[in-house]
């Protein structure tokens, strides 16, 4: 497989289950290396950087979201070292968690049990969405991040997509 991305380009890369997005997106992410050939960000192979250089200019959202057990503030917070309480309400604002979160007794100091089990599917997702928007990296994958969103959500996420995404998405 060979293909570029130029900066700014949003790209969708479509296919059946188990057909290697989750795996390309982990290759990106440096969680494996690839066997044979190279992967270039910015005209460097990512091989030649620590996994931690690479992973800090890439935000995922995975299938399966990374919850742990402390604070949704923490868990949002996680996104980036040192955010602030307005940075974290932010973040949960654009991934429409603030209404949630303020109706929740203890707020932004709830704890979200182990591995998120106090929350939804959707929730989950969301939180993830928050952490990656505080993140705010210049590399941005979505791995089936709509999957648990419930229909609201899908639908404003769809809205500011470009046509040429909306037509991929069921």
């Amino acid at each position: 497989m060979s293909f570029s991305i130029e900066a700014g380009q949003k790209v969708a890369i479509v296919g059946q289950s188990g057909a290697g997005k989750s795996t390309l997106a982990k290759l990106l992410f440096r969680f494996y290396d690839v066997d044979s050939g190279k992967i270039l960000i910015d005209g460097q192979d990512i091989k030649t950087h620590n996994q931690h250089s690479v992973q800090s200019a890439i935000g995922v959202v995975p299938q399966d979201t990374v919850m742990f057990n402390e604070s949704i503030y923490y868990n949002i917070a996680y996104g980036k070292q040192g955010a602030t309480q307005q940075e974290v309400e932010a973040a949960a604002k654009s991934a429409f968690m603030d209404k949630f979160i303020e109706a929740l007794p203890q707020g932004y100091d709830t704890l979200v049990g182990e591995r998120g089990l106090k929350l939804s599917g959707g929730e989950k997702q969301r939180m993830a969405i928050a952490r990656v928007l505080l993140k705010n990296p210049p590399i941005l994958i979505f791995d089936e991040a709509t999957s648990a969103l419930i229909l609201i959500v899908k639908k404003w996420y769809k809205k500011r997509l470009p046509p040429s995404v909306k037509k991929l998405l069921p």
